[in-house]
């Protein structure tokens, strides 16, 4: 059976400081697989459309913002993750430079500047806490990280770093 997984973005957006970041707490639609966890913010990517311009598409969407700059920090594989255990592929950026007014909430939830130490404090995926200090630690490598799910438990984790530029 070939792999077919729903490709997404996953952003985090930094407050201008470097020390916060936006994130949304999925507490708005009952029926959502995320209710009251946090997340960064993204979505689905649109037929025909790469992955930055489809990170960028969904930050002005769900937070009113448009990105300045951003950083491809890493990728994540999701076997069995969806409502229905449906494969989910992500692609995982940093926005360190952005302009507009940010919203207080979207469709899923509060945004909420949460300070990135306090990051492990929050209700978060059990996969997220393997990986989401790679986002925010200004290494130079982009990390690959796969994470399958069975009946909504994560099941392992496997992670590879590459290096952003050769030595």
């Amino acid at each position: 059976m070939p792999y077919t997984p729903i490709v997404a973005t996953l952003g985090y957006i930094m407050s201008a400081d470097g020390t916060r970041v936006l994130m949304v707490h999925r507490n708005k639609r009952p029926d959502d697989i995320h209710l009251d966890k946090y997340n960064g913010l993204g979505g689905k990517l649109d037929p025909n459309e790469d992955a930055a311009t489809g990170m960028a598409r969904e930050l002005f969407e769900e937070a009113g913002i448009t990105v300045d700059a951003m950083v491809l920090r890493g990728t994540l594989n999701w076997p069995g993750f969806g409502k229905n255990e449906e494969d989910w592929f992500g692609f995982v950026f940093r926005i360190d430079r952005w302009s507009g007014d940010v919203h207080t909430h979207n469709d899923e939830g509060s945004l909420e500047w949460i300070p990135v130490a306090d990051l492990h404090t929050l209700n978060l995926w059990d996969s997220d806490r393997l990986w989401i200090d790679m986002v925010f630690d200004g290494d130079d490598y982009t990390f690959h990280g796969v994470a399958p799910y069975k009946a909504g438990k994560m099941v392992s984790w496997t992670c590879t770093k590459i290096a952003s530029r050769a030595p």
